[in-house]
């Protein structure tokens, strides 16, 4: 979506810093805030979305809508959160750590899933940050009837993305880094004028993959386990799986393991057991969304083991038959978040022990 005041030659362009959210695979993942970075509340900032529209902001939104407690507790992060009226996939309380939760719980909640049409754009929002896109696994129906950008502007919501995961499925190349994260961070530092808190928090997160690298980094290919992540919320019928161009595959690579569905080209498709098995996983996460509470939480990762130890189709896996089940949340591995680097040190802790953590 364009909006604000576009192609001003004073703008502090983060187009490219995007672009390169949504570009290749490895490299060094301080290139995506080299030139142009702009100082602490500098105005007018442009962003793109992942078809390289521009949005420009001339100040810093007042309103704020999250479609998810993923962009809610990044907004919380960044110091941004007292701009924050109203959030879809609200976190369950006690799911974010120490101080965030209370003041997540105060948010309004516009739509326990993807927030309805009609709310979001009666909202009073100045600003819509979209993790979705064209997601279509994240439960809820999916984006189900989505405004369009001429609905926006008649609202007048911006409407800006986090391009590590919402534009995914369009990159050229294997994601393997935490680059495109980053890039978010930074970008949304830029927008709501909190690029100094945005440095540290991508600072804080390079440490902990750079502790994890030093560790198991040097381990060769053919010693790394491999490893599936189980998108229980996603049905067990028929498998959802993560491929190379999804955010999980590159926090698997980083930890030291092998997405066992790295073969694949995309952010998701559908697979089937046999093709599971044939792979037959050294590791498997239980991929389980927020229920809302840790009770609920633990009831559905039960669920999820339960399911794999009973069905005749997966309890012979290695995985399964060695109790390599790992129960770790799937938003902080499949949505961008300062928790993607957690997640790195808590796979690497567990499958290269005495190694890692």
């Amino acid at each position: 979506m364009r909006s604000g005041v576009g192609g001003s030659a004073a703008a502090v362009v983060l187009a490219g810093l995007l672009t390169a959210g949504c570009g290749g695979g490895e490299k060094d993942t301080g290139s995506a805030q080299q030139a142009g970075r702009p100082a602490q509340g500098a105005y007018p900032v442009s962003v793109t979305d992942c078809t390289g529209a521009r949005t420009t902001f001339s100040a810093a939104p007042k309103r704020i809508v999250t479609s998810n407690a993923s962009s809610l507790e990044l907004l919380l992060r960044l110091g941004a959160g007292d701009k924050v009226i109203g959030t879809g996939f609200p976190p369950g309380k006690g799911t974010l750590p120490g101080p965030l939760d209370a003041r997540a719980q105060q948010v309004r909640v516009l739509g326990r899933t993807v927030i309805p049409k009609e709310k979001l754009l009666g909202s009073g929002a100045d600003l819509y940050i979209d993790t979705f896109a064209a997601m279509g696994s994240m439960g809820g129906g999916g984006m189900g009837d989505a405004p369009t950008p001429e609905e926006f502007r008649a609202a007048g919501i911006r409407h800006v993305y986090l391009k590590s995961t919402a534009c995914a499925a369009q990159r050229k190349t294997p994601v393997t880094d935490l680059s495109a994260v980053e890039a978010d961070i930074t970008s949304l530092g830029a927008v709501t004028g909190t690029s100094a808190r945005a440095r540290e928090l991508v600072a804080g997160m390079r440490q902990k993959v750079t502790a994890v690298r030093k560790a198991v980094g040097g381990t060769p290919e053919s010693e790394r386990p491999t490893y599936f992540f189980f998108d229980y919320d996603a049905g067990t019928k028929q498998p959802v799986v993560t491929c190379n161009r999804q955010l999980a595959n590159a926090v698997i690579s980083l930890a030291g393991a092998r997405n066992v569905f790295a073969d694949c080209d995309g952010d998701y498709r559908q697979a089937g057991w046999e093709d599971v098995i044939a792979k037959n996983p050294d590791w498997i996460q239980l991929g389980v969304r927020d229920r809302g509470s840790e009770a609920a939480n633990k009831k559905a990762f039960d669920e999820a083991e339960r399911w794999l130890r009973s069905n005749p189709a997966t309890k012979g896996l290695t995985a399964v038959r060695e109790d390599h089940l790992l129960r770790i949340g799937s938003e902080q591995t499949t949505i961008a978040g300062v928790r993607n680097a957690d997640t790195v040190a808590a796979i690497a802790a567990a499958v290269h022990p005495g190694k890692a953590g």
